[in-house]
C-alpha cells in the first residue's frame, strides 16, 4: 500500500493545494463524494495567518497546454479556517494534510503549533513561496532561509512537515537539501511557474495582478527535471506533481523516485481526475508487471 510519512494511503494519487476545493464539491455532490472520493488524501488550500481577499480579477487565463492563475490565496485565516473550514474537512473519508504559509517564522510557528494539536490533522504542509520580512528573502528560493524556518519549527511538532519548493530558483535540489538538513519530512515539487499573458482584445496584461503562475501539461517536463535533480540531492520522500494528466504521466514522476503524486491543473477540467488517473496508474503498473520476462527453470 502506498505511504507518505507513514501515513497510509489508498493511491499513490493527492490534491495539490488550492486546486480542488472539497467543501465546495460536497454541497454541489453531497454525501456521493464521500462515497467516492477522488483523492487518497487531501491536501487544504494555503491557510495563512490573517485572511486573505486575494488578487483582484481577472485571476485565471487560459493558456494552449495548461492556465496561468492568479488567485493570492484568499482564505478565512488561521482562526476562521479552524473554526468553519477544518470541521467539515475531517469528515472526508481520507487523511488531512493542512498547507500554511506565513511571512515570518513566529507567524509559521503559530499557525503550526495550533494546526498540529488538532488531531484530524495528519500532517503540514508549509508553502515556503513567500518572502521573509525579517531579511527580505524569498524563503523558498534559499537554502539556508528554508533550513532555518525548519530549525524554528521541527521543534514544535511530530507530525510531518512537507516543505512545497517553488520551481521559481536556479537551484531547487540545494533548497531541498536545506529543507532536509532543518528536519523536513518529505519535500514536493513543483509549484507553478511564474507567468503572464496579454488580453488580445484589450491589448492589457490579461490578469488583474499583471501576473501568475503557470500550470497544467506546459510544465511537466520542468516538473520531472527538477525531480530528478532533488531526488538525486536529497533522501526525503517527494511529492511529484506539475502537469499530470493521466495515468501515462503520473507513472513518469513514480519512474524518477516520487512516492506519490499530486494532480492540480486536471481538476479543473475534470472533477474526478483524480480517481480516473489512480484507475490508470494502476492500469499501467499492472500492464508492466505482466509484461515482465518469466524465469524458465527447465
Amino acid at each position: 500500500m502506498p505511504e507518505l510519512c507513514g501515513i497510509e494511503l489508498a493511491t499513490p494519487v493527492i490534491n495539490a493545494s488550492g486546486t480542488y476545493d472539497a467543501i465546495a464539491a460536497r454541497q454541489a455532490f453531497g454525501d456521493a463524494l464521500l462515497e467516492d472520493f477522488p483523492f487518497a488524501a487531501f491536501v487544504s488550500k494555503t491557510i495563512t495567518p490573517e485572511p486573505r481577499a486575494g488578487n483582484p480579477p481577472r485571476r485565471i487565463w487560459e493558456t494552449p497546454a495548461g492556465m496561468i492563475n492568479s488567485i493570492g490565496l484568499p482564505n478565512k485565516g488561521l482562526e476562521g479556517f479552524l473554526a468553519e473550514d477544518l470541521p467539515r474537512l475531517a469528515e472526508l473519508p481520507v487523511p488531512l494534510i493542512v498547507s500554511v504559509m506565513a511571512t515570518t517564522r513566529e507567524d509559521f510557528a503559530r499557525c503550526i503549533e495550533r494546526v498540529a494539536r488538532r488531531r484530524e490533522v495528519a500532517a503540514i504542509e508549509l508553502n515556503i513561496s513567500c518572502p521573509n520580512v525579517h531579511s527580505g528573502l524569498i524563503v523558498g528560493e534559499n537554502p539556508s532561509e528554508t533550513e532555518a524556518l525548519l530549525d524554528a519549527l521541527r521543534p514544535l511538532t511530530e507530525k510531518p512537515l512537507i516543505v512545497k519548493l517553488t520551481p521559481n530558483t536556479a537551484d531547487p535540489a540545494s533548497v531541498a537539501a536545506g529543507a532536509e538538513r532543518g528536519g523536513a519530512d518529505a519535500v514536493s515539487l513543483i509549484n507553478t511557474l511564474k507567468g503572464t499573458a496579454i488580453d488580445p482584445v484589450t491589448g492589457a496584461p490579461a490578469l488583474g495582478n499583471g501576473y501568475g503562475g503557470l500550470s497544467g501539461p506546459a510544465v511537466r517536463p520542468v516538473a520531472l527535471e527538477q525531480l530528478r535533480s532533488v531526488r538525486a540531492r536529497v533522501e526525503l520522500p517527494i511529492v511529484g506533481m506539475g502537469g499530470i494528466s493521466s495515468g501515462a504521466d503520473a507513472a513518469e514522476f513514480l519512474a524518477l523516485g516520487a512516492a506519490v503524486v499530486a494532480v492540480g491543473t486536471e481538476s479543473f477540467r475534470d472533477p474526478r481526475a483524480g480517481s480516473r488517473i489512480a484507475t490508470e496508474l494502476e492500469s499501467s503498473l499492472l500492464s508492466e508487471r505482466s509484461a515482465e520476462p518469466v524465469l524458465d527453470l527447465d
